[in-house]
């Protein structure tokens, strides 16, 4: 009897488990993500204001040239991968690197992604810099 006992909570177990379990099945895709951040940037910049406060809720909206593989947990050189770019090349004499862009990117608007977006980000990057 107390053998059956076992046996019978066993299976209560177990089929309340396979029972609970069916609801994560039943999960839609889509939603929105809500967050906590410790602090309210002061801009959407990550050029202007390189504050951790400011690339934890933008690195998720903007992309790069290039980043780090998302799958490794050390940042090596030999981790950067292309995005936005599809591979980098450094001239003979060291001294230019390209980018060449992916083909039919394009803005929250609908334009086109250039190698003139690229430039004027550099551009404002390198004022910022010659501002400090």
């Amino acid at each position: 009897m107390e053998r059956d006992l076992r046996v019978l909570a066993a299976t209560g177990v177990l089929a309340a488990a396979l029972t609970l379990s069916n609801a994560s099945f039943a999960q839609k895709s889509g939603g929105t993500l809500k967050i906590g951040h410790f602090d309210s940037p002061a801009s959407m910049s990550m050029l202007e204001e390189s504050t951790v406060a400011v690339n934890r809720p933008t690195m998720g909206v903007f992309n790069n040239l290039v980043m780090f593989k998302q799958d490794e947990p050390q940042n090596t050189p030999e981790s950067i991968v292309p995005e936005l770019a599809t591979e980098w090349r450094w001239s003979e004499d060291g001294t230019e690197l390209t980018f060449p862009l992916h083909q039919g990117v394009k803005w929250h608007d609908g334009k086109p992604f250039t190698a003139a977006d690229v430039k004027c980000t550099l551009d404002g990057t390198v004022n910022l810099a010659a501002a400090d």
